[in-house]
């Protein structure tokens, strides 16, 4: 396998200068535990764009755990009672960057407050007129091919358009796409982009899925001690992290899944998934993992 690294990225969508959901971690190809990369004050989703635009070692292979699009497939369009076809995965990004434009920290409020688009949105106790599709279940809201493709697995996903409760990845999916455009020169993005031949790359990641694939079950994903998440790295075949006693989920889904990146690069079906075609990579994109 051709990348030196994997560092993985737990990310979130809550408000503010800094988020404490946000967590990185990082695996060395030549082996070893996965490390905590710790700032010593906090990661802010600007941090992380930074360390991602200007000082990310050559040939990272960079896992990022949000969606890196909306559904699409399902109804033909991302929102399809819209005047305007968006094309693809960069010009949704593109339209969530620029109505966001005066939102700080790389929030995206003003997009899921828009007229025209918080109808697509399950947002606090307003579930808007076009949450699902037509003939489509309401009550869970859309899903990208990718995501039955998880659940089919044993995860649990939730739809990007659900802004509700705490499982809900809507908000952490649409700040990541902002991040997203403005690296759009400088990383490519699995699948919506080919997987370059060197350099460093990112992938969209799910934390739940490499806890399962370490013996964890979906109600169990969560690893809040060091035994518990040094039996699943274990599990990696991965040496164990120090330490004794309470850890946070957000470090302990980071350090797994650096560790599970590290494990499943090198297989050719994680790149090929059945489900996979030109059309869905360019407007849906995937999670890297997924069969």
């Amino acid at each position: 396998m051709r990348f030196s690294q994997f560092l993985a990225i737990d990310w979130s969508g809550a408000k503010g200068p800094v988020q404490k959901g946000i967590a990185l971690a990082v695996a060395d190809a030549g082996g070893g535990p996965p490390v905590l990369v710790d700032p010593g004050r906090g990661w802010s989703r600007e941090d992380v764009l930074a360390l991602l635009r200007e000082d990310l070692p050559n040939d990272t292979l960079v896992g990022l755990d949000l969606g890196i699009a909306l559904p699409f497939a399902d109804c033909g369009a991302y929102f399809p009672h819209c005047g305007g076809l968006l094309r693809d995965a960069p010009a949704l990004w593109a339209l969530i960057d620029d109505i966001c434009a005066n939102d700080p920290n790389l929030g995206a409020q003003e997009f899921v407050d828009h007229p025209e688009f918080a109808r697509y949105f399950r947002n606090g106790g307003i579930t808007g007129s076009h949450f699902g599709c037509d003939g489509a279940d309401h009550g869970r809201g859309r899903f990208r091919v990718t995501e039955t493709a998880q659940a089919a697995m044993g995860c649990k996903p939730y739809s990007n358009f659900n802004l509700v409760g705490a499982a809900q990845v809507g908000k952490s999916s649409l700040t990541g796409m902002r991040m997203l455009h403005r690296l759009r020169s400088r990383l490519p993005v699995w699948p919506v982009d080919r997987l370059p031949g060197k350099g460093s790359a990112v992938v969209e990641i799910y934390t739940s899925l490499a806890a399962l694939e370490a013996g964890r079950s979906a109600s169990r994903a969560k690893m809040r001690t060091h035994e518990a998440l040094n039996g699943a790295l274990s599990a990696l075949g991965c040496p164990s992290v120090r330490g004794n006693g309470p850890i946070d989920d957000h470090s302990s889904d980071a350090l797994l899944t650096a560790a599970w990146l590290r494990k499943t690069a090198p297989d050719p079906r994680r790149w090929q998934p059945a489900g996979l075609t030109s059309a869905i990579a360019r407007t849906e994109g995937w999670t890297f993992g997924a069969l």
